[in-house]
C-alpha cells in the first residue's frame, strides 16, 4: 500500500499539502493547548534543525567528527548583532561618522554576509586538519570551538569589539518588507504575535535548508562526501581530490550554522559567549546521532525530539512530584537532564543507528551485526560509493 502511495504522484503532492497545512496551522494550535511559551520553544527548534542539518553535511556525509560546530553558530550570531546593533558606533567614532544613524542592515543582506563568513571560518578550521581523522580531529575541532568562544568572551578590551561576557543587547529585531517582527501583525482581523511570526520566517528557511541538503545528498559532491566517510584511500584512489572536498563538506555545513546563529541574534536581541559552550555543540551532535547520521529526515526527527522533549519534562516533572510525593523531591533541572541522558542511552543501546535511519546505514549495522561487530567501521560495500563519486 505504501509503495503503490510513493509511486503516486498525485498522492505525494496531496501529501505534502497536507504537511504544510499542517505546519501553517501548528502555532496557532499550540498557542491555543499549551500556550505561547511554546511556539517560542519551536521556534528553537527549527534553529536547532538548521544546526543539525549544518552538521549532517559534515558528521553524516562526509564523516568528519566535529565537536567545535557551535563555533559558526556564534560567528554568525555576533556578525549580524555588530552589524544590526548601537554597539561599533558607541565604541568606534569611525563608525559613528560613517553610520551617524547607527548601523541597521537588512535582513536580506545580514543571511548571506552571515553564511559567507561562516563559510570562511569553516575552512580555516577544515586547511589545517585535511590529515587527521577520528579522536584527533574531534579534539582540534573542539578545540576551535573553545578558542571562539574564549576570544569573543574577552574581546573588550583593549578595543571592544564584542563586550566581553556582557554580550551585546539593543539587536535590531528582523523586518521585511516594513513588516517588523517585534509587534503583532494584523491579518484580516487576526492579530499574529511575534513569536508566530519568527516561526514562519524560521521555517522558509528550514525548508530551504531542507531542500539544499537532499540536492547536496543526491549530487555528485555528495557521493564524493560518502566516499570519503567508506574509505577516504579508496576515495582518493578512484580520482576523488579529497581535499577540497572535505574544504567544501566543512564551509556548507558552517554555512548553516552562520545562517541559524544570525537568526538566533535577532531573535534574541542580546548575544554573549554564554550561548555558545561545549554543550551546545554536543547536543548538535546528539542531534544527528539519534535521528540517524547521514539521513535528513532523520536528522530533523532527532532536532524536534532533542529540543522540545526537555522542556516537555521540565514542565512536567514538578507536577508529577506533587502528585507522588506532595511535594517537589528532586530538582527539575536535575531531573530533566537525567532523564534526558538515560533516553539517549537507551535509544544508543537499541537503536544504534538512529530513530529514522537511511537505507544504507540499516544495511552497514546489519551486516556488522553478522559477523560479530558493534558498528560497521569497515563495511565492505566502500569501492561503489567512490566510483559512484566518481560518475
Amino acid at each position: 500500500m505504501l509503495a503503490r502511495l510513493r509511486k503516486n504522484p498525485a498522492a505525494k503532492w496531496l501529501g505534502l499539502a497536507l504537511v504544510a497545512a499542517a505546519l501553517a496551522v501548528l502555532p496557532f494550535a499550540v498557542e491555543a493547548t499549551a500556550g505561547r511559551g511554546w511556539v517560542r520553544i519551536i521556534d528553537f527548534a527549527l534553529l536547532y534543525i538548521m544546526l543539525a542539518l549544518g552538521l549532517n553535511i559534515v558528521v553524516g556525509f562526509a564523516g568528519l567528527l566535529d565537536l567545535g560546530y557551535i563555533a559558526f553558530y556564534a560567528v554568525g550570531a555576533y556578525m549580524w548583532a555588530l552589524l544590526a546593533s548601537p554597539h561599533l558606533t558607541a565604541n568606534f567614532p569611525a563608525f559613528a561618522a560613517m553610520f551617524p544613524g547607527g548601523l541597521h542592515f537588512p535582513i536580506w543582506t545580514m543571511i548571506p554576509l552571515g553564511a559567507a563568513l561562516a563559510a570562511v571560518f569553516g575552512v580555516l578550521l577544515g586547511a589545517p586538519t585535511l590529515r587527521l581523522r577520528g579522536d584527533y580531529l574531534a579534539i582540534v575541532t573542539l578545540g576551535f570551538g573553545e578558542i571562539i568562544r574564549i576570544f569573543l568572551n574577552n574581546l573588550n578590551a583593549p578595543v571592544n569589539i564584542t563586550n566581553g561576557p556582557q554580550g551585546i543587547t539593543k539587536i535590531d529585531p528582523f523586518s521585511i518588507f516594513g513588516v517588523p517582527f517585534n509587534k503583532p501583525l494584523a491579518v484580516f482581523g487576526l492579530n499574529i504575535p511575534p513569536v508566530t511570526l519568527y516561526y514562519y520566517l524560521f521555517l522558509l528557511l528550514v525548508v530551504a535548508i531542507i531542500f539544499i541538503s537532499l540536492r547536496l545528498e543526491d549530487s555528485r559532491i555528495g557521493r564524493a562526501w560518502v566516499a570519503i566517510r567508506e574509505d577516504e584511500i579508496a576515495a582518493k584512489a578512484m580520482g576523488i581530490n579529497t581535499r577540497n572536498v572535505k574544504l567544501l563538506a566543512f564551509a556548507m555545513g558552517a554555512t548553516f550554522g552562520g545562517v541559524a546563529g544570525g537568526l538566533f541574534a535577532g531573535f534574541q536581541g542580546f548575544v554573549s559567549p554564554e550561548s555558545f559552550t561545549l554543550l551546545e555543540s554536543i547536543m548538535v551532535l546528539s542531534m544527528v546521532v539519534l535521528g540517524g547520521m547521514g539521513h535528513v529526515p532523520g536528522v530533523v526527527l532527532g532536532a524536534v525530539l532533542l529540543a522540545t522533549l526537555p522542556e516537555a519534562i521540565r514542565y512536567t516533572v514538578v507536577p508529577a512530584q506533587k502528585f507522588l510525593f506532595d511535594r517537589q523531591v528532586i530538582d527539575p533541572e536535575s531531573l530533566r537532564m537525567l532523564l534526558f541522558g538515560l533516553a539517549l542511552i537507551l535509544v544508543m543501546l537499541y537503536r544504534p543507528a538512529g530513530l529514522w535511519p537511511s537505507q544504507v546505514r540499516k544495511r552497514e549495522f546489519a551486516a556488522a551485526e553478522k559477523a560479530g561487530r558493534v558498528e560497521p567501521e569497515q563495511f565492505p560495500d566502500r569501492t561503489d560509493a567512490s566510483e559512484g563519486a566518481r560518475l
